[in-house]
């Protein structure tokens, strides 16, 4: 068993760089450990993780540093301020010296290319906690929990009702390599980037699954299995909140548009959310909200990220 576990990537950048294979391994230790949460092993005992943030987090920090205190390891927090990632220190100098005192690095940066620039360089896995462009353990805990709920996903309908934004790029690249129909509707000049959604497109002939980007939320969440929707203005769009604002009030996620969705359908938010703005409370706090099991989910689908990548894997 090698260091990186059985994943065929050595660093988590992008959902789209996974095989179905490497889901469905993540799906089952993170089903395991969540199993087990009590009396799960610590094989990481004495491994460093650097969290190392731009922006700022509750869940993607507050995860991670209790999944390597459970898993026997521990974190180390370091935010902008302190490391001004590019401009105090080239990256590649940033990324070096990491490797040589700590196992892994979490990285929730505002541009794509510098996790991608600190995973070239580093000799020890980095896993994206968030750029501008993509959220991939977001996008797997999503899946992973709409897996507990439905058994499988494959030919279930998924409504992304919103901006196409970091987290709905790495939705539709979960949806499609898992086989599961997905929709995104949002005002035009709001779409998904069309280079997501091409190499999506090409991979849903593989799985069978569709991808539509559409502008009418009630087309999207008609008979659908699950309905998401994500803030309307991301961390660093601030000054755009009032012209976003007037651009998505036709896309908020209330009860009425949850009531085109199928009977039984659930509603998913990766938080914080903005109650009110992008969905109403009705909703949020309704019995078909699954967002505080989700929210859960993002440890225990991390925790097997960090298992596969840092350390061995239990299941083999």
């Amino acid at each position: 068993m090698t260091e990186y576990g059985t994943l065929s990537v050595r660093h988590l950048t992008s959902i789209a760089e996974l095989d179905r294979k490497d889901v469905d391994t993540i799906f089952a230790l993170a089903k395991r450990v969540k199993a087990e949460r009590y009396t799960f092993p610590k094989p990481l005992a004495n491994q460093r993780l650097m969290l190392l943030f731009e922006k700022e987090s509750l869940r993607t920090r507050v995860t991670f540093d209790v999944a390597m205190q459970d898993l026997g390891g521990s974190a180390i927090y370091i935010d902008q301020q302190d490391v001004r990632l590019g401009a105090r220190e080239a990256l590649k100098d940033v990324a070096r010296n990491l490797s040589r005192w700590c196992h892994g690095i979490v990285a929730r940066t505002y541009r794509h290319r510098t996790v991608l620039d600190l995973a070239k360089h580093a000799e020890i896995p980095v896993i994206n906690g968030l750029t501008d462009f993509l959220h991939p353990c977001q996008g797997l805990t999503d899946f992973f929990t709409m897996t507990e709920v439905f058994g499988s996903v494959e030919g279930r309908t998924f409504a992304y009702v919103g901006d196409g934004n970091n987290t709905c790029h790495s939705l539709i690249h979960c949806a499609a390599l898992l086989g599961c129909h997905i929709r995104v509707a949002g005002p035009e000049g709001y779409e998904p980037n069309s280079k997501v959604v091409n190499h999506a497109m090409r991979i849903a002939k593989e799985t069978g699954s569709e991808v539509s980007i559409l502008e009418d939320p009630q087309q999207a969440v008609d008979g659908a299995d699950a309905v998401y929707t994500d803030v309307w203005a991301s961390m660093g769009q601030e000054e755009e909140t009032e012209e976003r604002a007037e651009r998505f009030s036709p896309y908020r996620v209330d009860s009425e548009l949850m009531a085109a969705a199928k009977p039984g359908a659930i509603f998913l938010h990766c938080l914080p959310a903005h109650r009110g703005a992008e969905v109403t409370s009705d909703v949020i706090d309704s019995d078909c909200s699954k967002v505080l099991q989700n929210a859960e989910n993002r440890l225990h689908v991390q925790k097997a990220i960090l298992l596969l990548l840092m350390g061995q894997n239990p299941l083999g």
